[in-house]
């Protein structure tokens, strides 16, 4: 029985730059945060692919690979402008049963639609109608399968502009000639486990037991997957926010110290509004570095819970006081900075530390909110991210679609009509 329908746009950052631009139509395109040598590429359009230049590729390898590759500063705001019109494209066709990033979705199979001439009509008319309605350089790869997981396989299979059914009749054979790393789940450190456990192929997963996965997962993940692959419609786990995190790379004339807490501040306020917009407050609070060479420094602190900006900020400078307490951190320019509040907890029936030394600012924390969200992101900030306002733009994690409301670095004014206001619910 098919079961799920997979939806994974190809290329997608390059595809809407080229969608946009038809000058860069047909060329190697590589989207990257900044113009430097010294970056990586965020996305790699189809064409840059067949030069061997991928997601991560550092921009020097890129252009080794591909001498008439052409740079894009990326556009986060444009990308999900882009996707929430995507959405709508598809939920014309039929409903979305979840968003899982902001190139990937998926759609629950049932009754009529279940038959495989059907479920194939769904996925070509997806593509026709995204086709008309987005532009020809915005294709997708469609999966099909019993469940999800299986789905998203399959719509690995073929790029670009792809559409792959996996029936149950099918299992195991079609999974065979994949390599351990096509399957979600399978990344660089569980490969090694499966690796250390004597499965080193596709086809020795395949006939692995339950009890062998229970083990080299370390408990019932194992058993899930070994369902997953036979076809089975395991239901997804429910997740909570565990973390809001912002990361910056420095330009190449901009990796001081002095730069990346200023950096780092912009982050940490950019964060902060997020959390009173999702309204936890936050009980452990982490900055890291990246220095020249490639070494990492971390630091974190363990904190009474809270959501307000000034409190957040103080922990934030401590952590990195103590970071350039270590001499080759302080004689080392950092390349990237970033920043996370972890430990989150729902903001109601929180009580506030009997011993908090900073002062109350919960009444200015959502009027700044409040003036950023109508009149822009710089509008009123905290001192320590003035040499900063430029810098540390929205960005787009895999897992976190931003909220053009409350991450956007544009004015409000020029939000969509069906924005949604801030969320000012607070005790006082």
């Amino acid at each position: 029985m098919l079961r799920a329908l997979y939806v994974d746009f190809n290329s997608y950052f390059a595809s809407v730059e080229q969608q946009l631009r038809p000058e860069l139509r047909g060329r190697p395109v590589a989207v990257v945060p900044m113009i430097a040598d010294t970056t990586c590429a965020i996305a790699a359009s189809i064409e840059a692919k067949r030069f061997g230049v991928k997601t991560l590729t550092n921009v020097a390898d890129a252009k080794r690979l591909c001498p008439e590759i052409v740079l894009v500063e990326s556009r986060p705001t444009v990308y999900v402008e882009f996707h929430q019109k995507a959405k709508a494209v598809v939920e014309s066709v039929a409903p979305i049963a979840a968003v899982n990033s902001i190139d990937e979705m998926w759609i629950r199979l049932g009754g009529r639609d279940q038959p495989r001439p059907a479920a194939e009509g769904l996925a070509r008319e997806i593509k026709y109608r995204l086709r008309q309605q987005l532009g020809e350089c915005i294709t997708c790869s469609v999966g099909i399968a019993p469940n999800t997981f299986l789905a998203k396989t399959a719509s690995d299979m073929v790029k670009p502009d792809g559409l792959v059914v996996i029936e149950p009749g099918d299992l195991p054979d079609v999974l065979m000639p994949l390599k351990l790393n096509h399957f979600v789940g399978i990344g660089r450190k569980m490969l090694q486990r499966l690796n250390d456990h004597g499965i080193t192929s596709t086809p020795q997963l395949l006939a692995a037991d339950i009890a062998k996965l229970r083990d080299v997962w370390g408990g019932v993940e194992g058993e899930r997957f070994w369902q997953k692959l036979r076809g089975e419609d395991v239901q997804q786990r429910e997740t909570n926010t565990s973390s809001i995190s912002h990361s910056h790379v420095l330009a190449p004339d901009k990796r001081s110290h002095t730069r990346a807490q200023a950096v780092l501040s912009r982050l940490t306020q950019k964060a902060a509004m997020r959390l009173r917009d999702s309204e936890y407050v936050a009980t452990d609070i982490s900055i890291y570095l990246k220095l020249r060479g490639g070494e990492k420094a971390k630091a974190h602190q363990r904190v009474d819970a809270t959501d307000r900006t000034p409190a957040i900020l103080h922990t934030i400078a401590l952590l990195y006081e103590r970071l350039l307490n270590d001499r080759n951190v302080r004689n080392t320019p950092p390349t990237a900075v970033g920043m996370a509040l972890s430990g989150l907890l729902p903001r109601e029936g929180q009580s506030l530390s009997l011993f908090d030394a900073q002062p109350n600012t919960e009444k200015l924390d959502r009027v700044v909110d409040q003036l950023n969200l109508k009149y822009g992101k710089n509008t009123l900030f905290w001192g320590g991210a003035f040499s900063a306002q430029q810098s540390a733009r929205m960005a787009i994690a895999f897992n976190h679609i931003p909220d053009l409301v409350v991450e956007s670095d544009e004015s409000g004014k020029a939000l969509p009509a069906n924005a949604k206001p801030i969320n000012t619910r607070r005790r006082v």
